[in-house]
């Protein structure tokens, strides 16, 4: 494999940082490279910017709004989109439950809901994890019963991300309780705004509402709304977690990261030099930076593998189990670097209205909600013990 960018490969690279500093808007970049709480209306603002520029849905087929590119000048927008700040695109929509209506939904689904996935006029959540079934997601409860044209739905989901935000949920639902698990879950798309749908925010730890409870209560789902073959739900959801899996172990966001680490690494300290200096710090330093290259090279592969095979692969496992020993490593550095700012956290910091005093340096205030968040790194998307037993079951044969 040949790690050298191709003189198209470093233009196409200038052509996107012209795009970036041109139409990136600056309130944008600042609340990402400061920890800001991102809303709606900001994710929504980048998205119908990439939307309107045909960049926002890069691994789609063309006919379906891709752009054609290749695995190499994909890592490259990624990569260059993060090192300016700004803010990811939430998966649920372009990045999981698109590729599925793609490859599995009828072409009515594809009419009525692909282009406002692309445009960002609808936010999707995905309704997968139950109060019992985490990592065993086969073992869900959720039942879809076919009333005439219609499902009826009964349950409840968890840890649903941005559910408090979303238009639509797609959802595995059990439909036939009297076959082996993974036999008898559909993939079935609902609108939020349907009664009986009820959304409760779930607070983590560090202090953000990003996650919730779904209850549905006899929900009426029409039966068109199901996609592809009934029962078949199992099959597109490992579909559809390859693809989460490959975008967890975010490599453009990581080495953006690495590079704020080393920025405050290299500040003067009030009592000695800065910590950069210290020969203990850089030998950390220089084993991550290692391993974040040896995962950079291993996802440029992937990405490789992926476009002739049509879809992930197991190596998609490898890249969220490392991606995120990554970025908690990358956590732990950082609260290391800002020192005694990392201990008096004020929340309110985080606010894009805040007008108190600051706290430490600018980037003080980001860096223990930074650290808390990553904590569950390792445990969505599948747990790494999970991804662990996906490997040794699909690559080793065991």
């Amino acid at each position: 494999m040949n790690l050298n960018f191709t003189p198209e490969e470093e233009a196409f690279r200038q052509e996107v940082r012209a795009f970036l500093a041109s139409k990136l808007p600056a309130e944008l970049v600042q609340k990402t490279k400061t920890g800001v709480r991102l809303g709606k209306d900001d994710y929504k603002t980048w998205q119908r910017l990439l939307y309107e520029q045909g960049w926002v849905s890069p691994k789609w087929p063309q006919a379906y709004g891709g752009t054609g590119w290749t695995p190499i000048q994909i890592h490259i927008f990624d990569e260059e989109c993060f090192a300016a700040g700004a803010p990811r695109i939430l998966p649920f929509g372009i990045g999981l439950v698109g590729p599925v209506i793609i490859n599995f939904g009828n072409d009515e689904q594809k009419a009525t809901y692909l282009d406002d996935i692309r445009s960002g006029e609808v936010f999707w959540c995905q309704g997968f994890s139950e109060p019992g079934s985490g990592s065993d997601l086969a073992s869900l409860k959720t039942r879809a019963v076919l009333d005439g044209d219609k499902y009826v739905v009964n349950g409840q989901k968890t840890w649903t991300t941005a559910a408090h935000w979303a238009d639509w949920m797609f959802t595995l639902v059990r439909t036939n309780p009297d076959v082996k698990q993974q036999e008898g879950i559909s993939f079935l798309l609902i609108d939020m705004k349907s009664p009986g749908v009820e959304v409760r925010p779930i607070i983590t730890i560090d202090g953000e509402h990003m996650v919730n409870e779904v209850f549905l209560d006899n929900v009426e789902v029409p039966a068109e709304n199901l996609v592809g073959e009934l029962n078949k739900g199992w099959d597109y959801a490992k579909f559809l977690l390859a693809n989460e899996r490959t975008g967890i172990a975010g490599i453009g966001q990581s080495k953006a990261e690495f590079r704020t680490l080393k920025e405050i690494a290299r500040v003067e300290r009030k009592n000695g030099k800065p910590l950069i200096e210290d020969p203990l710090f850089q030998s950390r330093l220089a084993k991550l930076e290692i391993d974040l290259m040896a995962l950079e090279i291993t996802n440029m592969r992937m990405l490789v593998e992926e476009q002739k095979a049509g879809k992930p692969g197991p190596m998609s496992s490898i890249l969220k189990i490392r991606g995120t020993e990554i970025q908690q490593q990358l956590s732990e550095l950082s609260m290391d670097a800002v020192g005694v700012y990392a201990n008096p956290w004020i929340e309110a910091a985080l606010e894009a209205n805040w007008n108190g005093e600051p706290v430490g340096p600018e980037y003080a205030p980001a860096r223990t909600p930074y650290y808390l968040f990553r904590r569950k790194a390792s445990i969505y998307g599948g747990s790494n013990e999970i991804q662990k037993n996906v490997l040794s079951k699909a690559v080793l044969g065991l």
